[in-house]
């Protein structure tokens, strides 16, 4: 029968999981063993895998390792287990700071679009399929830019949203920067923040520090966001241009990560962390919340976590979904475990254990050939 295809991005290398869609799981490669591997995903318009690697930094490269690669890389390959070509760096204009880690990579709309974001927060895209990339200047002189504060991680473009009813619209997330959104592909920026948080309190949007952790737009119905901020999770009903509170029912309204389900925009799942002090699952549990309802009720979906005595952290990028029918869920830990459920949370397994820390979990190519 078929069986799935995860990417796990991890802090030495990539790892290619193969297996069932209710385990066990396989690793079936190890990629860039060397070097951390920030993010991975598939593109199945093309049938290409496309891995963030970061390299050296570039002073020790320069002083130590003469010759070698430094910074973050773009590498792809049409299969993950062969040969990867490297494509090159993002590079940001002449006399800026440099390119310092990948976030994200999104596949767009339009065919062989990709867009990326990265650290200073920046956006770039693709029009070959990820093998040349453009800086988007509009977002870059914002001007309000120099206002931007990091969050913990940096000031970071972590979440892309595309529009596949719309290709120039898009929506971004930045830490701690908030919610910009476009209509006409990135030639003007809005930022969209009302009904979040802000610090200072009686600050104006402009000014005003917004720490989103994650966003995604439900593509059955574009209008529909979900988002997972520093405190609280919220959902947008009109394309993000307002935000409600939805987090009401969790143990925690905390976290990083967040999946949806890409066919039924009422579906959202997170991962209560304790507090923003305290990054580990809530209570020593290990608990992943789903709604069916838009948020309006939330459900502890545990069958197969440990519930005692379990202190995990899961990174922002580290949980996703595949929008399959019963819907998968995978999600991986700083200790290096990852847990998969192929049947929407109501049960979980072990897909992968005693890797180096994950960093992102993707799906790859789905329907792969198997026992």
């Amino acid at each position: 029968m078929a069986e799935n295809e995860v990417l796990v991005g991890t802090r030495k290398g990539l790892f290619v999981l193969h297996g069932g869609r209710s385990g066990p799981m396989q690793i079936a490669a190890r990629c860039f063993d060397r070097d951390p591997v920030e993010y991975a995903c598939f593109d199945p318009r093309t049938g290409t895998y496309l891995a963030a690697v970061r390299h050296w930094p570039e002073e020790m490269a320069l002083e130590f390792f003469p010759g070698s690669k430094f910074g973050p890389h773009i590498y792809l390959a049409s299969d993950p287990a062969g040969e990867w070509e490297d494509v090159g760096s993002f590079q940001l204009p002449e006399g800026s700071e440099k390119v310092t880690s990948t976030w994200v990579i999104q596949p767009g709309t339009e065919e062989g679009v990709l867009w990326a974001g990265v650290m200073p927060a920046a956006l770039f895209r693709s029009d070959d399929g990820g093998r040349s990339w453009r800086l988007n200047q509009a977002l870059w002189d914002e001007p309000t830019r120099p206002s931007w504060q990091p969050g913990g991680a940096g000031l970071c473009l972590h979440s892309i949203c595309p529009d596949p009813s719309d290709p120039a619209r898009l929506s971004i997330a930045i830490s701690s920067a908030g919610v910009w959104t476009t209509e006409d592909s990135g030639a003007h920026w809005r930022r969209t923040v009302k009904g979040l948080p802000r610090w200072p309190e009686d600050a104006d949007d402009a000014a005003s520090a917004q720490c989103v952790h994650n966003m995604h737009r439900v593509p059955s119905q574009p209008d529909t966001l979900y988002l997972q901020f520093h405190g609280g999770v919220f959902r947008s009903d009109d394309g993000a241009e307002h935000w409600e509170p939805i987090a009401e029912g969790l143990p925690s309204d905390f976290g990083l990560p967040l999946a949806i389900d890409a066919n039924n925009p009422d579906r959202a799942f997170v991962i209560p962390l304790g507090s923003e002090m305290d990054r580990v699952t809530a209570e020593g549990k290990v608990r992943v919340f789903g709604t069916e309802d838009r948020g309006h009720h939330w459900q502890a979906l545990t069958n197969g976590l440990p519930q005692k005595d379990a202190y995990l952290t899961v990174l922002r990028e580290a949980f996703t979904s595949d929008g399959a029918d019963p819907l998968g869920l995978f999600f991986g830990a700083t200790s290096g475990v990852v847990f998969g459920s192929g049947d929407g949370g109501a049960s979980w397994f072990t897909a992968a254990d005693h890797l180096p820390p994950v960093l992102s979990v993707r799906m790859g190519r789905l329907g792969t050939a198997g026992a």
